[in-house]
């Protein structure tokens, strides 16, 4: 983790992270990554405070994986989409009269 998490309370370093989920972006952004935010709920061991904060970022998709503000992974090979063909006469055959 590049930041390091500290207590809004009492500030000190010495948090846990109890529980994490994930948001996801609704919208690309300009070069057709989605963002995944990992959110987290963080405690103090010092104080006991509690409070909801950003884990990390994450943005998925074009040619790679770019963590939270520019380390990257690019992809080793292109995957081909996967084509789905329906036919409907044969779905509708299928249900019967």
């Amino acid at each position: 983790m590049s930041k390091q998490l500290s207590c809004p309370r009492c500030g000190s370093t010495d948090v846990v992270v109890e529980k994490t989920w994930q948001l996801v972006s609704p919208l690309p952004d300009s070069a057709g990554r989605i963002t995944i935010t990992v959110m987290g709920m963080v405690k103090c061991n010092r104080c006991g405070h509690r409070w909801r904060a950003t884990i990390s970022k994450l943005k998925v998709g074009g040619s790679g994986v770019e963590i939270e503000g520019g380390k990257r992974f690019e992809e080793k090979e292109e995957r081909k989409p996967k084509e789905i063909v329906l036919d409907v006469d044969e779905i509708l055959r299928e249900e019967g009269p």
